[in-house]
């Protein structure tokens, strides 16, 4: 079902996405809800060190943190589907944002024990509402059209970028002029105002991704599990993770030894940009190459990119690289979604946008923890080599043409 009628479909341009009846109010009110999610780790974080004392207990109170949210969200994702945005994310945004503010109201008082922090983190984590996979639904459902579409993701893509950047200076203001737990808080004030802005949408009310109450699904499974074109994208999207995962630690011990620890913030500014660039870019080239190839491609050129990196001889060589590496993040992740997207039927939308996310947070997960056991034990463009061969071996494994979504005809 389409929101909007394509009969006489605008220009293709970012500006023609945002002209979209609603994508401004719609987009704009997600964007306030996920802001959260750029908030909510860095105050959890320093939060529960202030309260314990301990580095210990704030990374293993944040790993539980993390861990729940991956794991269980294409749970969270099926429930979208099966009972539609208003019924699902309403709930969990409110459970979500009562669990942080007991975490800000826990953290606040000295000596909390850990364990409390970890069964609220876990909890909080667990009832995470999946506002991105949501909005990447509802794009596909409101444009038709499939080059307008690959701009709104692009779009999406890149705002979500930026939102990691401003959640953390967010963060350091509100502990300059009040304090880690006040983090919380506001985090919790950002998901639970932006979900209800979110879902009293027309768009949310009487469009995408609602479903009456006891109407049946496709057999497609409880949770959804995924099928080949979505598994491609995740595949593909977890070796991406990975390489970033590894990135982020290889580049400060890359500093280290060139005694330069001023340029790791220059080098993850220069990735970010660099991405951001090449998702607007890509959003606004007409491509004609299948969704599939291009996820490849992409992939295959970050991997290259990185590998590359760990022949650096200076830090501005290092950072240099990393711009140039950026180039492929934000349109790799874009090609994912869109290939997800396009391999099922609307009723699987945001579960498919879901497995997409969990295997990008879980490859980025693994392979900070994998990076941090190389290095020390091996020479550093060996550790980037290695980090850059899971996009490397994902691209290449999954360079293999796969149908549409039963029924339906490619889209390409």
């Amino acid at each position: 079902m389409s929101v909007i009628s394509p009969v006489h479909s605008p220009a293709p341009t970012y500006a023609a996405v945002l002209r979209t009846p609603y994508a401004r109010r719609t987009f704009g009110a997600a964007l306030l809800g996920r802001l959260s999610y750029g908030t909510a780790p860095l105050s959890l974080i320093l939060s529960v060190k202030g309260t314990t004392g301990s580095y210990a207990a704030a990374g293993t109170v944040m790993a539980a943190f993390g861990l729940t949210g991956v794991l269980l969200s294409p749970a969270r994702a099926a429930l979208v589907d099966r009972f539609g945005p208003r019924r699902a994310l309403v709930p969990l945004a409110t459970a979500y944002a009562l669990l942080l503010v007991a975490l800000s109201v826990a953290t606040a008082r000295p000596a909390t024990p850990a364990l409390a922090l970890v069964v609220l983190a876990s909890g909080a984590g667990a009832l995470t509402p999946p506002l991105g996979p949501v909005s990447r639904a509802l794009w596909s459902g409101m444009l038709t059209d499939r080059d307008l579409l690959r701009r709104a993701y692009s779009l999406d893509t890149v705002a979500e970028e930026l939102l990691f950047v401003t959640g953390p200076l967010l963060v350091g203001l509100l502990v300059r002029y009040a304090s880690a737990p006040a983090g919380l808080a506001v985090s919790a004030g950002l998901v639970l105002t932006g979900t209800l802005a979110f879902v009293t949408s027309p768009v949310v009310r009487g469009g995408t991704g609602e479903r009456e109450p006891g109407t049946p699904e496709r057999a497609v499974g409880r949770w959804g599990a995924p099928g080949a074109g979505v598994l491609r994208a995740a595949a593909v999207a977890a070796g991406v993770g990975m390489c970033l995962g590894a990135v982020e630690l290889l580049v400060i011990a890359f500093a280290d030894a060139h005694q330069s620890p001023g340029m790791v913030p220059w080098a993850a500014a220069a990735l970010s940009a660099g991405s951001a660039v090449g998702g607007l870019v890509y959003g606004a080239v007409p491509w004609r190459v299948p969704t599939g190839v291009r996820l490849s491609a992409l992939a295959l050129g970050l991997g290259a990119v990185l590998a590359s990196a760990g022949l650096s001889p200076h830090p501005y060589a290092m950072t240099g690289w990393m711009a140039l590496g950026g180039l492929f993040v934000a349109p790799a992740i874009t090609s994912a979604y869109l290939l997800a997207d396009e391999s099922v039927g609307e009723e699987r939308r945001t579960r498919a946008g879901a497995w997409v996310n969990t295997a990008f947070n879980a490859g980025t997960t693994a392979a900070t923890a994998g990076a941090g056991l190389l290095v020390g034990r091996l020479a550093l463009p060996l550790c980037f080599a290695l980090a850059a061969l899971p996009a490397v071996v994902t691209a290449v494994v999954t360079l293999v043409p796969v149908p549409s979504a039963a029924g339906a005809e490619p889209r390409e």
